[in-house]
């Protein structure tokens, strides 16, 4: 790949969704590129990026942007994590609500496997008279489609999906696909949103899952999330980020949780639990 088309798409990368891709990651760019770059004709990245500086296309700009991040992602990733949240926060969050209305954004969801994954947990375990919300949000609207349908491949439901819950919870498909149940699709809504942009029309969530974000951000973009973050937190709520990440230096307004690896809480509140709880 030539340096000056690398640097046309990495330039797009970081002003659209503030992804700071290093030089040594172009065979991502190629990979992640190449379907649409087949659909619209092609022969090379250079023909793609041509097209983006010629046409001045918002839309497109935004497709092939989107198409530069990680969409990684499998059902029940770091699921001790998950169980907890559900199991501890979750009834936290209920307990101080009158309303018994509990809202859960999954930040950068992807096609929508980690929703799924937290809504499989409400269907097995059941919570009589509780109103939980759960939206997802990603940047492509490719994938929060495909997580509006619920409809997996093999190998994606092989990931980390175990065969009493697919039985469950998906149904086979002609083409051989699976798709989440009617119930399970009903428990999550999915929403198109870019992570660097203000958050306040989302709304209000008593737990926040915000993994394998913010790692590959440049610190700018990881700085605007985590006070988005912080905006978009109810009182006493919960965000959850990947191992490896963190907000330190990012944010003064949240602070780590007391009792959940990976887990961040409003400043000045994981201390004072702690010593109440002691």
């Amino acid at each position: 790949m030539q340096d000056t088309v690398f640097n046309a798409l990495a330039d797009l990368a970081l002003s659209t969704t503030g992804q700071s891709i290093a030089p040594s990651k172009a065979y991502l760019m190629e990979a992640r590129l190449a379907g649409i770059a087949r659909r619209e004709g092609f022969g090379t990245l250079d023909d793609l990026v041509h097209c983006l500086e010629s046409r001045q296309n918002p839309v497109f700009r935004a497709e092939v942007a989107a198409a530069l991040l990680s969409r990684d992602t499998w059902f029940f990733r770091d699921r001790g994590s998950l169980e907890f949240l559900m199991r501890t926060k979750l009834a936290n969050a209920l307990a101080a609500s009158p309303s018994g209305r509990v809202r859960i954004w999954c930040a950068g969801g992807s096609t929508g496997q980690e929703a799924y994954s937290l809504a499989m947990l409400l269907e097995d375990d059941p919570l009589p008279g509780a109103k939980i919300e759960i939206l997802s949000t990603d940047i492509c609207k490719q994938a929060t489609e495909k997580g509006r349908l619920g409809t997996y491949g093999h190998y994606e439901v092989q990931r980390g999906l175990p065969i009493q819950r697919l039985l469950q919870h998906f149904t086979r498909l002609d083409s051989g696909d699976w798709q989440a149940s009617e119930a399970l699709r009903s428990r999550v809504s999915f929403r198109t949103h870019n992570l660097i942009e203000p958050a306040g029309g989302l709304g209000k969530f008593e737990i926040i899952l915000c993994r394998n974000v913010l790692s590959g951000m440049a610190r700018p973009a990881r700085v605007r999330l985590a006070e988005s973050l912080a905006n978009q937190l109810s009182a006493g709520g919960t965000i959850l980020l990947a191992e490896g990440e963190a907000l330190y230096g990012l944010t003064d307004r949240l602070e780590p949780s007391s009792d959940l690896r990976f887990g961040w809480v409003a400043a000045g509140t994981a201390n004072a639990r702690a010593i109440t709880a002691a």
